[in-house]
């Protein structure tokens, strides 16, 4: 079984950054190396929605349109851990961030999520 516990949400103004973390453990942590890693958002009243994913190697990332240009997605395999950098955030960009484990052809293809999900981190963007 593998964990995954995200963090690094908070509040900020509008124009500001978070840098998110997500960090997995547990019995077969070792599998996280070899698997995509996507982040999903969900705002109050909406569907959980794609916002990145990154290949298992780190060399192939895909965004949604919303956020290209705004948003960084990275990973350390070493440390078992993916971050997701957000930059000039607005208010729509509010909403519970949460990281998954997936194909990265899935998340490229229509923004399929794995089976895999972190509880999320709260982001919330003050106007």
């Amino acid at each position: 079984q593998i964990q995954l516990v995200e963090s690094g949400g908070g509040l900020v103004q509008a124009g500001g950054s978070l840098k998110l973390s997500c960090a997995a453990s547990g019995r077969t942590v070792s599998s996280f190396s070899s698997a995509a890693v996507g982040w999903f958002r969900q705002a109050p009243g909406k569907e959980r929605e794609f916002v990145a994913g990154i290949s298992w190697n780190g060399v192939a990332t895909t965004y949604r349109n919303s956020v290209k240009g705004r948003v960084t997605i990275s990973r350390n395999n070493t440390k078992n851990t993916a971050y997701l950098q957000l930059n000039s955030l607005s208010p729509e960009d509010t909403a519970v961030y949460y990281c998954n484990l997936g194909y990265y052809s899935d998340y490229v293809k229509d923004g399929s999520p794995g089976a895999y999900w972190g509880q999320g981190t709260q982001v919330t963007v003050s106007s």
